[in-house]
């Protein structure tokens, strides 16, 4: 029985250092090597804003994600084929464009002195952060859920 625990505690000291050395690694790319989906939204709501860094984090199986941040100081997530995540304005009004309608009509009609700050996708749903600090949640077709504050 002792040589069980021991054999056990050595596989899982020797699992833990490997996973340290296989974990996520990020590393700065050029704007230009980012996926092609992911140039044409930055060129398409973000024209004449340069990209000042881009991060590829890989995982072991591959990319997982870009993060890709403007000299404006906003910072826009991408998934692995360059599809957007996030975009998080940093207080700043984002560009409406690629937000679903039913979610800039509801914040529009309903919050009309404010503006959205920062989007998420997720896969079932979007949350939107207005300039008022309310996060509003929609489900994945864009249709009010409810209010986080």
């Amino acid at each position: 029985m002792k040589n069980v625990k021991k054999i056990t505690g050595v596989l899982m000291v020797l699992f833990l250092l490997i996973g340290g050395f296989v974990s996520a690694q990020d590393r700065a790319i050029s704007a230009g090597q980012l996926p092609k989906t992911a140039k044409n939204f930055i060129a398409g709501y973000f024209k004449g804003i340069p990209v000042t860094s881009a991060i590829e984090d890989r995982e072991i199986y591959g990319i997982d994600e870009y993060k890709v941040y403007l000299t404006n100081g906003m910072k826009i997530e991408f998934d692995s084929e360059g599809n957007w995540k996030e975009v998080d304005g940093k207080h700043q009004k984002i560009p409406y464009g690629f937000i679903p309608g039913s979610i800039r009509n509801y914040s529009t009609k309903n919050f009309p002195n404010t503006y959205i700050v920062k989007v998420e996708k997720k896969r079932w749903s979007y949350k939107a952060e207005l300039s008022n600090g309310l996060e509003l949640e929609f489900d994945r077709n864009g249709n009010f859920k409810k209010i986080d504050d």
